[in-house]
Formats: C-alpha cells, structure tokens, sequence
C-alpha cells in the first residue's frame, strides 16, 4: 500500500496489437527501431563511412535512436547537497541504468520506462563540492562559523540556508575555504571516476560534464559542458572564473588544440530574461562573423526543454501557435523576479534572429541543433515521466503538498489555500516532468553519440521516447515510404536534420517526417513542420501541419481535424482508440521561394494525457490544483533543417 504522499511508479500495460505494429510492421517499423535495413537497392549507399573491424552489439549503419540525459546533479552540487540529496555520481549512473535508488524525503525511486542508454552527470563547477564538504564533520569547512546553519532536513530551512549561501556568493562574503582548490579537484576526479566505472560500450554510454553556471543579474546564461571522452582539463573551466561565455568558449579552443574535446549546451534560456540569445555580445559589442563562429565551434546544440520549463517559444512571440503556451516558466531560475523580455531567451525566435545575422555578418550564431534533459537534483538522471514523477530538488519538493499539486496541512480542497499560500504559490508547481535527449548514431558509444551530438543528428523530447526522423532533398524516390531501405535512401540522396541544404536551380525540396511513439506513452496525434524564414529583412514563421491521426486530412486552414480524443479525469486513463502509431509523410513547403533562407524542424504532438500535478492529486484522493492545466500534450522536436539559398 502506497502512502499519499510516495509517488508510485506505475506500470503499463501494452496491448498485443501494438506491440506488434512496432516489433513486427516491416521495413518502415524497422527503420523507425533503428534495425539495418537489406541490401540497399541502385542509388542507394550506407550512411555513415566504412565501420571499424570491431563494432559493438546493435552496430547499425543506418543508425539508431537513442535517448538519454546530459543534465544531471548529484551530492556533489550545492544546491542539491543542501537540499539533503546524498546520492552519488555512480547512484546517478545506477538510477539510469533502471536500478532503485533513494530519494532525500525517504522514498524509493525507479524509472518506470527502463533504462536510459546515455548520461551525463553535471554538477556545477562553482565551488563544487563545498557544501557537501561543510556537511562532513572531520572536515575544517565544517567547522566555519558559516557552515553551522547551512544543512537541515526542514525545506523552509533549507530555503533559508540555500538564499544565504547564494547571497554570500553575490556579495563576496562566503569564507575563502570554500573556495579550496583541493576540494574541487576531489570531486571533478570523482565524476572522472564514476564515468569511467559505469561505462559499458554497447550498452551504458556515460560522459564527463560539468555545468558552467553563469548568472550577471540573476540572468540564466547557465551551460553545460560535455566531454568526448576521458581526456579532460585537470580542472573545469567556471563562471568563478568568468561569467562571460565567450571565456568558456575560449578556454574550450584551447583545451581542443591540445587534443580535449568538447561541446557547451546553453539551458534555461527561458530564464535569462532575454539575454541567453540577445543581439549583441555580453560585453554592449556588436555580434560579427568571429563571435558567431566562436559560439557554434563550441555550442552546437541547445536544451529546449527540462524540468524548469520549455524553452521552444513564447506565446507573446508566436500568437498563431496553438501549442506554443507549453510549460511555460515566466521566472528568473532560483528566483520570484519576472521574466520581462522573451526575445532573446526562446530558440525559436533565436533561430529566427540566427539566419537574419547570417545575412548580415556571414555566419549564424545561434545554428542550434535541439535536445532536452532532466536539470535533476536527485541524481536520477531521466525522471521526467509524468506519472512517475517526483519533481527535482531532494527534500524541498519531494512530497506533492510541497510542490503545490496536493492541498497543505492533509486538507481534502483547495479552500484552505488563501492569503500568502494563495499569493505565492510554490514554484515548484510550474515545474514541468520534462525531457529527454534523443541522438541517431551507429552503435551506443562515446564516439558515436558524440558524432551525432556535434553534427547535431538530435532531437527533444518532453519526456516520452518519441522517436522523430527528419530528413530534406531534391530527389526523393516516389516509393519512398514503401521501400525496404527507406532511411538508407534518405541518407544518400538528402541530409538528415541538423544540416544544411542547399540550393538547387530549379527544384523545390521534398521533406521527410517520420515519427513513432513511445509504446509506453501516449499515441501521436499530429505531425508539424515549424518553418522560420527572412522576408524583407524581418524573420517570419508558421506551423503546417502535416500529418493527422486516425486517417483524418490537413483541412483549408491547414490544421488537421480534431480526432476526438481525450482523458478520463477519474482515473488518468486515455483514450486508447484515438491517435496512431506512427505518423509519416513526404511533405513540400506549399510556399517555399528559392532565394529565402529557412530553416525546418518538426514537432510532434501526442494526444493529450495527465499532466504531473493531476497524477499526484489522483493518487492523494484530492482534487486537481484548479491553477494548473490538469492535461498536456506531450511532444517531441526535431533539429532544424537550414535552406541555404544559392549566394
């Protein structure tokens, strides 16, 4: 019997007759898993260059989808040691894997959805370690006036300790013991450690990260860092010793000429009250040719979405999207001050404002390819499953009356919430389960991950393992979609999301949208295209559908009819009868012009389903928090394709 207060990990049930539309259903189910397609027919060539003699267990040429998470804290951060996570690196490692682990507020903790393939543990490099450091009792830090106040299991203390620790750092206060090379160096060998212990090529993929966490203003200029392999710096480069990520970005340069590789994924950007992608450099200079290369040698990819919300665009700046007020976050991270300037902290608009500065200095700063992650503190990298959840920050928001999704004191209502509750509800409420990173590679290794990674084969989704393929060309062949070696003949006469496609006199660029669901999740609803383009120097955008559900058709005013489908607000159950397995199509731009540049990406809709808050409320016997949306539609996002008009 499960308290009301302990998540429950719930279990799914597939039907039959999915399982075997996606185990069995031919070549297009085939490519969609990821499996080797036959032998290619006249045309066609292997995707990738020739394989090494040694190729690990499901080493695949035409690629596979895999999902992971590259944002994850443990005990080693902070801001998560102080909210009394003591979970590992190697625990980290484990909870991806599908092992238990422990959760700060005295629960057990699983994913639902098996392993993850890929992950990444990221704890901050500011005074990393520090606090875990004063918590242990043989330490000197211990022993600082400073540190008695900073470690409690009450979450309004721990509030208290947290806001303290921080201001200390602002106004250069915090005891210069903190600071402790040594204790830095400590932990960056421990994530070194537990990296190389926990990697099992084939099977487990796990990088050496870090974040680099700049804030000027409280604004969230947040990154994190990944390394390619086990060559890393003897210390991570952090906002303690610039908060300007054009700093980041150089030490990064240097580390790569002596042989260390890289990449930077900003986050968050929904946070940094527009400046993450503003329209000049952080010192007031103009953005040129040099910045722009700077910032895409080392930042290809960016997280558009996590657990303190998405990231993908703003209401306020895409009035004609239906779906664009998706767990949306109007506040500065860590923060009760408002977001005030959306331009500038959404990708969309970014990749609007890049293809505009492409035209103007000759290159694009912000040719970002698409990812999410989880921004855990638990250190359980992937907890972003909807019925599953346990939001992200150890004991401060490990019960469902702290985060704001059951009533407080045991109430039955929401009546009793008045006054300052009702003023100031927790943040914790706005918090989405959200997301997933997803990469097309060869086989589940560092190298390859990373490949697709920097070429930017990638994709977000906002929790569900919705598999998205996105390819453009002139020269698709008629059969497409009917051939045994589809993805195969995609690779060779197109290119694959995250790349460019250039002009072709003449012709008009074919697409190719190709999504399955998560047999775990719910079924798809629609498929988008998301087309950003330059018209008379002014960045423009517009939402096609282009593939429905349950056989219904794009109508005159270019949606898809609505299929109907909907939740059981008694139980959470979904409509099983509505939505698809799979969504394909070969879609033309009905208004491409061949002297715009543009670029592409796909957004997948899931029929709706129970939002985190509403889960919890079900399983506490209590109503729904009236505040919050009680469904949402999952989603999954493609990287960008740009078409590069002839110069």
């Amino acid at each position: 019997m499960k308290t009301r207060n302990r998540p429950a990990v719930v279990r799914y049930v597939i039907p039959a007759a999915v399982v075997g539309v996606l185990v069995g259903g031919g070549a297009i189910a085939q490519a969609l898993r990821g499996e080797p397609a036959p032998a290619a027919a006249d045309h066609a060539r292997p995707a990738a260059a020739a394989a090494p003699a040694a190729q690990l267990p499901g080493h695949n040429p035409d690629r596979n989808a895999y999902f992971g998470d590259l944002h994850v804290h443990t005990s080693i951060s902070n801001d998560a040691y102080i909210f009394n996570v003591r979970r590992t690196p190697d625990d980290a490692y484990r909870f991806g894997r599908g092992e238990t682990i422990g959760h700060a507020s005295g629960y057990l903790v699983r994913l639902a959805g098996g392993p993850l393939d890929f992950v990444a543990v990221t704890d901050h490099a500011e005074y990393m370690s520090a606090i875990r450091e004063a918590g242990n009792p043989e330490s000197p830090l211990s022993k600082l006036p400073f540190s008695q106040g900073l470690l409690s299991p009450d979450p309004a203390q721990i509030q208290k300790a947290f806001d303290a620790f921080n201001q200390a750092r602002r106004d250069g206060t915090l005891p210069k013991e903190f600071a402790d090379p040594s204790i830095i160096s400590r932990a960056w060998r421990e994530t070194q450690d537990a990296a190389a212990r926990n990697y099992q090529p084939g099977r487990f993929t796990t990088f050496i990260g870090y974040e680099y966490t700049s804030a000027p203003q409280r604004r969230n200029l947040h990154r994190n860092v990944i390394f390619k392999g086990a060559n890393v710096p003897a210390m991570p480069f952090s906002a303690s010793d610039s908060n300007d990520p054009e700093n980041l970005w150089r030490t990064m340069d240097g580390w790569r000429a002596k042989g260390v590789e890289a990449l930077a994924i900003p986050h968050n950007s929904n946070g940094s009250d527009g400046l993450m992608f503003d329209n000049v450099r952080l010192n007031g200079q103009p953005i040129d040719k040099a910045y722009a290369e700077l910032r895409m040698r080392n930042e290809p990819l960016v997280e558009m979405t996590q657990i303190k919300g998405t990231s993908d665009t703003h209401p306020s700046l895409s009035p004609n999207d239906e779906w664009a007020n998706f767990e949306i976050m109007e506040k500065y991270i860590g923060s009760n001050i408002n977001v005030t300037k959306f331009a500038g902290g959404y990708v969309r608009r970014a990749l609007q404002d890049g293809i505009i500065l492409r035209e103007k200095v000759g290159a694009n700063p912000f040719k970002f390819g698409l990812i999410g992650s989880s921004d855990t503190h638990n250190a359980a990298p992937g907890s972003v499953e909807e019925p599953n959840y346990f939001s992200k920050t150890g004991r401060r928001d490990g019960l469902p009356e702290l985060r704001g999704s059951a009533p407080p004191g045991g109430a039955k209502d929401w009546s009793a919430v008045t006054g300052e509750q009702a003023a100031n509800p927790p943040v914790f409420q706005t918090w989405g389960a959200s997301g997933l990173a997803g990469v097309w590679a060869e086989e589940n290794s560092r190298d390859a991950i990373y490949a697709a990674l920097r070429r930017k084969e990638t994709f977000a989704t906002s929790g569900p393992r919705i598999k998205v393929r996105f390819f453009a060309s002139y020269d698709f062949p008629a059969d497409l979609m009917t051939r045994a070696d589809t993805v195969r003949q995609a690779y060779a006469r197109g290119v694959p999301m995250g790349g460019d496609l250039l002009a072709a006199k003449g012709k008009t660029p074919q697409f190719l949208v190709w999504a399955v669901r998560d047999p775990r999740a719910g079924y798809l609803q629609r498929a988008q295209v998301v087309k950003g383009w330059i018209e008379n120097g002014q960045a423009k955008e517009k939402v096609f559908d282009v593939a429905c559900s349950d056989g219904l058709q794009v109508g005159a005013n270019g949606r898809c009819a609505d299929n109907g489908a909907g939740v059981n607000m008694k139980t959470c159950e979904p409509d099983r009868f509505k939505g698809d397995v799979e969504l394909r199509t070969v879609w033309k731009d009905p208004e491409f012009k061949p002297n715009q540049r543009a670029f592409y990406y796909v957004r997948v809709l899931e029929n709706p389903s129970c939002r985190w808050s509403t889960w919890d409320a079900l399983r506490n016997g209590t109503p729904p928090n009236p505040k919050l949306a009680p469904t949402i539609m999952e989603r999954a996002w493609s990287s960008p394709i740009w078409y590069e008009p002839a110069a």
